[in-house]
């Protein structure tokens, strides 16, 4: 049995919020938080993502229903993007702001995989021409350099996701494989005019970085879901 007298301590999912944030910081960005009940015009409508797209299956959302049975429209946030979504729209810009917080997906587990995670959620929005992939690569590559050292393998891969054009995933060398931790690219037109932005005048990007792989990496955890067990034997090792 623990001591009572002895200290708390963060768990090791938030110590790595509070280095990310910090080092955000040191790039400019200030940290925004938003609800985990979202709306579907926000988590989904707003970020470019069709009605038929197949995130919004049943299967991969926890949509909210009403006491007699019938969906409402809400759910529980499946990605922070929809955080980057209502700062963009308070229309203070330029704008960089990253939001770390829990999301929720609907899925089966396993050793990479939970229902319920952590992600850490980053937008910078400027003029045409200030904004870039290389920056986009640069600020995503010093935030992994900062975490595990310059000896760090990253690789970028073409990808598509809705509300970026052009879109990349971000995988880290963890052992002999491959562990997608980010998906980014540049924001897409369209999430500009849902949020009643002029494309035209403001360009920007954006990128979805997980936290609990980011974790699994640093502390060398090889299974995600010892982070939610709850077990102190686990726990008190940080």
């Amino acid at each position: 049995m623990q001591d009572p007298k002895l200290p708390g301590h963060l768990h090791p999912l938030s110590q790595l919020t509070v280095e990310m944030a910090a080092i955000f910081k040191e790039m400019g960005f200030r940290v925004a938080e938003g609800p985990e009940k979202e709306t579907e015009w926000h988590n989904f409508d707003a970020l470019n993502i069709p009605a038929n797209h197949p995130a919004r299956a049943m299967q991969d959302t926890f949509w909210l229903k009403r006491s007699d049975g019938a969906l409402q429209g809400d759910l529980l946030r499946t990605h922070m993007t929809a955080v980057s979504l209502r700062e963009l729209a308070k229309k203070q810009l330029p704008l960089r702001v990253v939001s770390p917080g829990r999301v929720f997906r609907n899925e089966a587990t396993d050793a990479t995989h939970e229902a319920q995670f952590y992600q850490f959620d980053g937008l910078a929005i400027d003029r045409p021409g200030k904004i870039t992939m290389a920056e986009l690569k640069g600020t995503l590559s010093t935030l992994y350099k900062k975490l595990f050292g310059d000896q760090v393998e990253i690789r970028f891969r073409a990808s598509f996701f809705s509300f970026v054009e052009p879109g990349v995933e971000v995988d880290i060398k963890w052992g002999k494989r491959w562990l997608e931790v980010c998906g980014a690219g540049l924001l897409h037109p369209n999430v500009f005019t849902a949020a009643g932005v002029d494309p035209n005048e403001w360009q920007g990007l954006a990128f979805g970085s997980t936290i609990d792989r980011l974790a699994m990496i640093k502390y060398g955890v090889e299974d995600i879901r010892h982070f939610y067990q709850g077990d102190s034997r686990f726990l008190h090792q940080f």
